[in-house]
């Protein structure tokens, strides 16, 4: 009945725009009663806002159809255009192949003409044409996502996820979870999202279009993070909303091609992003819109889900920002993913999965699948984290992650021997990598791309190695001429002392072992591999682990019965990371020790450095698949993966 009445009051607004008083005429705010139910005061807002709502878009008619630009976006110089009429969705009867005009497998729509007729944009002014599914694709999205027999507490578990950040301000730059099920979700977004806050942070207080379009950042790679210091506290709210809505496209975009983004939301938000209200009032009106609502069933998506297309990154972005307040809402996270599914397309998406028939919510507990991070991290959504396809013979094959990526994927189930990650999601172009468990997904990052480096003694070693195997003309044997040995000194670079060229020469060959010895005896300023800084070769850094699940934590608060007053907030755990390349200069020198003969004047091998203190947790099982070798250390608790 409640909504029945706001359609009245919708009605009647409209009826009063159509008059001729004036389009600059204010309406005028009636006081507030102090004795108003916040339920009453909830429907009188709404009223309200529906109405405003309706008088700017008959304004806005009348001027011509031109809105004005949105702030959180710098326009462009491109011609003004008028708002064109609603057209017409694809029919199921107008797909050829079983496929819409607009991509393969894309739902179709049926257009609502009088949503969203004033949008803001950049630039220019569109029309955003939102449509509801068809039966079949809901039915197909349904099952799709939950299977034929889903339980309420796992449909609870994904209709009770917004994507908001965490209010702690020692992990505000973070996304929180409060229940198990959509980390799989919220873990890719966090990973773009962390791109753009560390190695973007000046572009997001004054955003233009050029971000928005794929080759920005073939332009422009920081190799170190343009972000200050490691206090994400001094992050302000702007940057990290722009921040959020800038990762949404992006990764709309990656499912859709880089050619079009899909946008899900609700029926019942129709006329929200026109409303007036501001910060927590928006969010108080959505939270309360939803208190009803219950997604249970495929007839429930058609009758909520309301889809609109884009093919402007920059419509995108206005769009979503506009929308934001949904997709913070309860509903959040499983419309973000619809929006995902819709954007490759839900015959693509069946294409690209090695099981179709199996749910991407698992069973029995509602995890998101791998099908659905991939889909998130690469724009596929294939099942396997390995590199290419697997060719199984016979016609069969494996699908896996086709090209590089913008952030990337380490799992723990790769230290068991159960899977192994390709080098596309071991090495993403940003130091930043979503972090499976069984059961959980979090996001790793470091600050530097040095980070992604190779070892600096194993790239010189291998340099010199390589000049000397270009000499060898035995076949292999390890050896070369003297005439060989000098070119090889002046193509690595490399100033030996000429008493020890004379005494590598002596012989009329010289021995890659030998050669390699007093290597580790010439200092790296010579061209050698001794390491002057104490480091023996070791490659250090410092990574920062985020886990989004709200856990219980001492506050430091006022002390209570029983103990410290609880703070539900994620985790945020910095690690000191050292890797020692593939071999030391103790390994050689133990080495040549035991395998020489014995000689009773022989200098005993040096004693190896004392051992640097090191910290063991899964954490470091899945970072060790990434820098083998790496031991980590970190002060306080051990990072959680769960």
């Amino acid at each position: 009945m409640e909504y029945l009445q706001d359609e009245e009051d919708l009605k009647m607004a409209l009826l009063m725009s159509l008059q001729s008083a004036p389009s600059e005429a204010k309406r005028s705010k009636p006081p507030e009663d102090p004795e108003e139910s916040p339920e009453a005061r909830g429907r009188r807002l709404r009223r309200e806002v529906m109405a405003a709502a309706a008088e700017r878009r008959m304004a806005t008619s009348r001027s011509g159809g031109l809105g004005e630009s949105r702030p959180e976006i710098n326009a462009v110089a491109v011609p003004e255009a008028s708002v064109s009429a609603a057209v017409e969705s694809p029919r199921v009867e107008d797909r050829v192949d079983g496929q819409s005009p607009a991509g393969a497998g894309l739902a179709c729509l049926r257009t609502k003409t009088e949503c969203n007729t004033d949008r803001k944009v950049v630039g220019e002014t569109r029309q955003v044409d939102v449509g509801e599914l068809c039966q079949e694709d809901a039915n197909r999205l349904f099952s799709m996502l939950f299977g034929g027999a889903v339980s309420k507490s796992i449909l609870l578990q994904w209709t009770n996820q917004g994507i908001r950040f965490s209010s702690d301000h020692e992990t505000c730059m973070g996304l929180v979870q409060h229940k198990g099920g959509p980390c799989g979700i919220l873990a890719p977004i966090q990973a773009f999202v962390l791109k753009y806050l560390l190695f973007f942070p000046t572009e997001l207080d004054k955003v233009s279009p050029s971000i928005l379009q794929p080759e920005h950042e073939q332009k422009r790679f920081p190799q170190r993070s343009q972000f200050k210091g490691d206090d994400f506290s001094s992050i302000t709210e702007i940057r990290k909303t722009r921040a959020l809505v800038l990762s949404m496209v992006e990764i709309l975009f990656l499912c859709g091609n880089k050619k079009r983004a899909a946008v899900a939301t609700l029926s019942i938000f129709t006329h929200h992003a026109d409303d007036e209200l501001a910060g927590e009032q928006k969010n108080e009106a959505v939270s309360e819109a939803l208190e009803d609502l219950s997604v249970e069933s495929a007839s429930d998506l058609k009758k909520y889900l309301r889809v609109s297309t884009h093919d402007s990154p920059t419509d995108a972005y206005n769009h979503l920002m506009a929308e934001l307040p949904v997709f913070q809402s309860r509903m959040g996270a499983v419309l973000f993913l619809i929006s995902a599914l819709l954007s490759r397309g839900l015959d693509a998406i069946q294409a690209d999965r090695d099981d179709p028939s199996l749910p991407l919510v698992t069973s029995p507990f509602g995890h998101a699948s791998q099908e659905i991070v991939n889909l998130l991290i690469c724009g596929e959504a294939v099942a396997n984290v390995f590199d290419g396809r697997m060719d199984l013979g016979g016609g069969m094959s494996l699908k896996g992650i086709p090209g590089g990526v913008e952030v990337g994927f380490l799992t723990l189930l790769e230290s068991l021997n159960y899977c192994k990650v390709g080098q596309f999601l071991k090495r993403p172009r940003w130091p930043i990598w979503v972090v499976g468990s069984e059961s959980h997904y979090t996001v790793l990052f470091a600050l530097d791309a040095a980070a992604q480096a190779e070892n600096e003694l194993e790239e010189r070693e291998a340099k010199i190695r390589a000049a000397f195997d270009a000499q060898d003309q035995s076949g292999g044997g390890g050896f070369i001429g003297v005439d060989g040995f000098h070119q090889v000194l002046r193509d690595a670079a490399v100033a030996l002392p000429p008493e020890k060229v004379s005494s590598l020469c002596a012989a009329g060959f010289i021995v890659w072992n030998e050669f390699w010895q007093a290597l580790l005896d010439l200092d790296q300023s010579n061209g050698g591999l001794k390491d002057s800084s104490g480091k023996m070769g070791k490659k250090q850094f410092d990574v920062f682990h985020f886990n989004g699940i709200a856990k219980s934590v001492p506050n430091g608060g006022a002390p209570v019965a029983g103990g410290e007053v609880p703070l539900q907030r994620p985790r945020l755990s910095k690690l000191h990371v050292s890797v020692p390349p593939k071999w030391t200069q103790e390994e050689f020198m133990t080495d040549i020790a035991t395998t020489a003969a014995p000689s009773s004047d022989a200098a005993a091998p040096p004693p190896p450095p004392p051992a640097e203190p090191a910290q063991h947790a899964p954490l470091v099982d899945c970072i060790r698949t990434r820098w083998p070798r790496a031991t980590c250390s970190w002060d306080g608790d051990s990072p959680s993966i769960v």
